[in-house]
């Protein structure tokens, strides 16, 4: 009778050792580190094209451990943009940002909300020298409140409330302080009325930027002024009735942000 309490014991304790050891994140080729159980289930909005059309060939990168090492956060507008701001650094710096799928597919950052879950996850792995970061344009977007999935309704609250969204970001940006990494936020882009997908509203867009605004002037953390950029450009750079941009504002928004980010590399 004991030995057989041992043996279920033992196969007990071996079960629980596999489930942590799944729970574990592995690296991969290209230097980010994740759980399989970890990443969260995200589905792209309309016109995304990057976000979901992209394959692992063309996130894969061969890091240089001669040059200093970038890590850009954020949501689909930066997925847009990383691959072309990798162009305009190569040579210069290694351009990473989280990985979904195992490698395959950009990861989405997504609102704060999502970013505090997963914050120490995509700062693993690596020394990071320089992070550019956004969070916004999910946090002020509506969500149904009882599955929090997007809504299109502006009865139902956004993702996460400015009071929510200013805690939040806060501790993000204590922990992105603590890698010692040069630290740039880029302000959320504009859109304009009416966009396809969830209910946003234009005028959110500032209200979270001023929060933002003030919290990075008072950790003395550098800005990038990607709304100023892109205001009054939405009809020649952004694709219509949505908060993504075609290709000529990618291009804009690539070269804004390389061009900050080079000039902190070390």
């Amino acid at each position: 009778m004991k030995i057989t309490n041992y043996l279920k014991i033992g196969a007990l304790m071996l079960f629980g050792a596999v489930l942590s050891a799944k729970t574990v994140a592995a690296p991969l080729s290209n230097g980010d580190t994740r759980s399989r159980l970890d990443v969260p289930t995200y589905h792209p909005e309309a016109g995304s094209d990057l976000e979901k059309k992209t394959t692992k060939a063309s996130w894969k990168t061969t890091p240089n451990p001669e040059l200093p090492n970038v890590l850009i956060l954020g949501d689909s507008i930066s997925i847009s943009y990383t691959l072309q701001v990798r162009s305009q650094l190569e040579g210069k710096a290694n351009v990473f940002r989280p990985y979904a799928a195992r490698g395959r597919k950009p990861e989405n950052c997504q609102g704060t909300t999502n970013g505090v879950r997963h914050i120490d996850r995509w700062l693993q792995g690596r020394k990071w020298d320089v992070i550019h970061f956004n969070w916004g344009l999910h946090d002020l977007k509506h969500v149904d409140p009882k599955t929090g999935k997007n809504s299109e309704s502006f009865d139902d609250p956004r993702q996460a409330e400015p009071d929510q969204y200013e805690k939040q970001l806060v501790e993000l940006v204590t922990k992105l302080k603590a890698t010692g990494a040069q630290l740039i936020f880029a302000t959320t882009t504009p859109y304009p009325e009416g966009p396809d997908g969830p209910a946003r509203l234009p005028e959110d867009v500032e209200l979270y930027n001023s929060i933002a605004l003030e919290i990075m002037q008072e950790q003395a953390v550098s800005v990038n002024e990607l709304y100023t950029l892109c205001l009054g450009k939405l009809d020649t750079i952004q694709l219509p009735h949505n908060v993504h941009f075609n290709p000529t504002g990618q291009a804009l928004l690539a070269d804004a942000v390389a061009e900050k980010i080079e000039a902190v590399l070390p």
